[in-house]
């Protein structure tokens, strides 16, 4: 297993409103910040895996927010996996998707118009191990928790025309 992936399946993540969700806050706003200040050279890979920006819209607050998860390229398709460190609640972009699937990514300095979708078992089956190859730390949040960790496909599409 690869170095982060051995130091992420001892760690939990940081609970809501405390000082390490705070400073989990700060160290994924300098992710974004990097990541897009150098177009994904810095920020763009974590323990060999490649790293996107997720935009979503907040469902309660309807406040736009960026994060910086890892995926995996599924032909035209980017998948990412709902893991929130094996917690055993989704993470709020998550929940957010499922509210607002049309959204967008960056990706080495491309923005990218996508349609969200959560993986349906047949996918999830083919997936899973591939994203476990990927980024070995997956297997240890699946252990960690009693729910079904999601995947999200997020395929690429062009959004209807304002004049439309």
């Amino acid at each position: 297993m690869r170095f982060w992936s051995r130091v992420t399946a001892l760690a939990f993540p940081p609970k809501r409103g405390s000082a390490g969700f705070a400073a989990w806050n700060r160290l994924t706003a300098l992710n974004v910040w990097l990541y897009r200040r150098t177009r994904g050279r810095l920020g763009g890979r974590f323990d060999g895996a490649p790293v996107l920006l997720l935009h979503h819209v907040g469902r309660k607050t309807g406040q736009r927010r960026v994060n910086p998860l890892l995926y995996m390229p599924d032909g035209e398709n980017m998948v990412i996996v709902a893991s929130w460190g094996g917690a055993s609640h989704h993470p709020a972009w998550f929940l957010n998707l499922k509210a607002n699937p049309e959204t967008e990514v960056e990706v080495r300095g491309r923005r990218i118009p996508v349609r969200a979708e959560v993986a349906s078992p047949e996918e999830r089956k083919r997936l899973w191990p591939r994203l476990v190859d990927l980024y070995p730390g997956y297997a240890n949040y699946q252990a960690r928790t009693e729910r079904e960790i999601p995947l999200v496909i997020l395929r690429p599409h062009q959004p209807p025309s304002r004049d439309q």
